[in-house]
């Protein structure tokens, strides 16, 4: 279950650096409206919130053994 759990993990955070990455160049280049910013913003912040969610899931399946 551990494996699943940190595949997941790195998934999350994964995507939630790609999000990260294609805001922060779409401002740079001034070619992001600020409807996309926040869509991009709203999707970053789930995606990090998972993460942390999966790394309290894994931090507690640890423990317990």
């Amino acid at each position: 279950m551990q494996p699943i759990v940190i595949a997941l993990l790195v998934l999350a955070a994964g995507a939630t650096l790609y999000i990260l990455i294609r805001g922060v160049i779409g401002l740079a280049q001034g070619n992001i409206t600020p409807q996309r910013s926040q869509e991009l913003m709203r999707k970053r912040v789930l995606f990090q919130g998972i993460a942390i969610l999966l790394a309290v899931i894994l931090l507690l399946m640890m423990s317990g053994r």
